[in-house]
């Protein structure tokens, strides 16, 4: 019996030992796998990683850019011209199609109607009076060979006539006057078009020059441009241009119709439009255009995309990756820039076809290792 229980007491300060052994070895395993993971090689001591792109032989031709507008061939803005009174009848809406003679909206010109009637019945009335004063002193003039009337009497009745007559023409001049007071009462379509503005409703006062509807013409547009005056031979009559309507996002192209042959005094610019067909009325017009003209003639040029080089002003900085032995090294280069166009910027034919730039990487220096990939962009 005490044998075992000897057995038994030495057991347990041994599994203690076996423990703790599992535990100090356990604990230098993970003390040693955390050493091996640390990198002792300095990261600017490694090439830094890039992307690169091919450079691109391409032709460039350097282009204008303007900003211009579209305006409707026709427009006019509707209102009284001779008559100030409320407004009765507003007959249509924005985006209403609308034809030539169409009433478009009414005024209440109950007084000014009145008036016309009052006018025309004294014009009746003195029509009346000088037809009868005309035929009176036309039989005093016939009594005057046979010695029953004075010279004096013919020439009272002679003048009393023409006395008569001027104001017979007086009273239709007011009748007229009256007329076309009356006729500005009902507003009609001037041409064929659309409605793009309701300015005035029923019950608004219109007063001469005050507009109720804006009505325009858009089966021809036109886009209207202003350039500056350095640019008046690029917009000569009958040169292409590629429009670009933002509000569409569409691309169209046109000719220029017509230029101004005087530039504004205010701002220095010359004036262009070009007319675009649209018998399908799908262009807005008051919408902004880009307009974008080809000047001179196609070039040679190097191609690269914008992100690879930093411009400055005329010129730009990028870096050509080269193979030297087994390292590629990125050499920073700096070339002047002949333009941009979309995602591209060219430059001149310095830089041979196929050769890498860096597209994407970390701060570069002239002259240092890198571990490039490439890409291609189409």
């Amino acid at each position: 019996m005490k044998t075992a229980s000897a057995t038994k007491h030495l057991r347990i300060p041994l599994l203690i030992a076996v423990g703790v052994a599992a535990i100090l070895v356990g604990l230098g395993l993970l003390a040693w796998r955390a050493r091996s993971r640390v990198n002792q090689v300095p990261l600017t001591a490694e090439p830094k990683g890039v992307t690169t792109v091919a450079v691109r032989a391409a032709q460039y031709r350097p282009q204008r850019r303007y900003v211009g507008t579209t305006a409707p061939w026709l427009e006019a803005r509707l209102g009284p011209q001779l008559t100030a009174a409320y407004v009765d009848t507003v007959l249509v809406r924005p985006g209403a199609a609308i034809k030539r003679g169409q009433v478009l909206a009414t005024l209440d010109c109950r007084n000014a109607s009145a008036q016309n009637r009052s006018l025309a019945m004294q014009a009746r009335s003195l029509n009346a009076t000088q037809e009868a004063v005309a035929k009176e002193a036309s039989r005093v003039s016939g009594l005057l060979s046979g010695g029953y009337v004075s010279p004096n009497e013919v020439d009272r009745k002679t003048a009393e006539s023409a006395s008569r007559q001027a104001d017979l023409l007086a009273a239709n001049a007011r009748l007229s006057r009256a007329t076309l007071e009356v006729d500005d009462c009902v507003l009609r379509a001037p041409f064929d078009g659309e409605v793009a503005d309701r300015l005035l409703d029923p019950g608004g006062f219109a007063r001469p020059g005050t507009a109720i509807l804006y009505v325009v013409d858009r089966s021809t547009v036109r886009v209207a441009v202003d350039v500056p005056e350095s640019d008046f031979a690029v917009v000569k009559e009958g040169t292409p241009v590629r429009i670009k309507l933002l509000a569409l996002d569409q691309e169209i192209t046109g000719l220029v119709t017509r230029r101004s042959p005087s530039a504004d005094l205010a701002t220095r610019t010359i004036h262009a439009e070009i007319d675009l067909s649209d018998p399908e009325r799908r262009i807005p017009v008051g919408t902004t255009a880009e307009l974008f003209i080809a000047v001179g003639q196609p070039q040679p040029a190097s191609e690269v995309p914008l992100p690879a080089a930093s411009v400055r002003g005329d010129s730009a900085t990028l870096f050509v990756v080269t193979r030297e032995g087994s390292d590629e090294i990125a050499h920073q280069r700096k070339l002047a820039v002949m333009g941009e166009s979309g995602g591209s910027l060219f430059l001149p034919p310095a830089l041979a076809a196929g050769t890498q730039v860096v597209l994407q990487g970390r701060g570069l220096k002239d002259g240092e290792r890198v571990h490039s990939s490439q890409v291609e962009i189409k």
